[in-house]
């Protein structure tokens, strides 16, 4: 793997892997959403449905305004990742483990949707084809150059929740500002 794909590589594909599943994810929800809101309520409670619903009710325009937002996020760690295997003075892995723990573990939220609502939900073709094989081979990669382990990883584990309110801040932008 080392000889066509440095983990320098790996680490700069992080927004690559990101953009790419978003792309799909902006492309499908709006559609998505108007499709199979009633799905959603016959299949979730109530209150669970319109939450759901009501946060992911936004335009093409809106939600590519969250996903600006998040990238933004995804960018400035993966920029603290390389600085930190070139030892420059911004370095640190810990955010890129917690923003690459969530974009990994994300994956497992649209495949568990798809299953249940019995259909394709927007983001889970790329959480097959991109998040999962990326995130494999960045965190072996990770681990066979002595940069993460799994102190490291259960470490950040804690601060993914952290994220949740930061997607929850993006998607408030994104409906107020698109």
């Amino acid at each position: 793997m080392d000889q066509w794909l440095s983990l320098e590589a790996l680490i700069w594909l992080f927004p690559v892997a990101f953009i790419l599943h978003d792309f799909e994810e902006i492309i499908m929800v709006e559609k998505w959403v108007a499709r199979y809101a009633n799905r959603v309520r016959r299949k979730l409670p109530e209150r669970l449905a319109n939450r759901m619903l009501k946060q992911f009710s936004m335009t093409t325009a809106q939600f590519a305004v969250a996903v600006i937002v998040m990238f933004m996020f995804v960018s400035t760690s993966t920029y603290c990742a390389y600085q930190y295997i070139t030892q420059g003075p911004l370095g640190n892995i810990h955010f890129f483990v917690v923003c690459t723990l969530v974009f990994f573990i994300h994956l497992f939220t649209h495949l568990a949707q798809s299953l249940y609502f019995r259909c394709i939900t927007p983001g889970a073709v790329t959480s097959l084809i991109i998040i999962l094989p990326y995130s494999i081979l960045l965190f072996r990669s990770l681990a066979q150059h002595h940069v993460v382990d799994w102190a490291v990883v259960l470490a950040s584990l804690p601060f993914v929740l952290l994220i949740v309110p930061i997607l929850l801040l993006a998607h408030w932008i994104g409906k107020k500002m698109a």
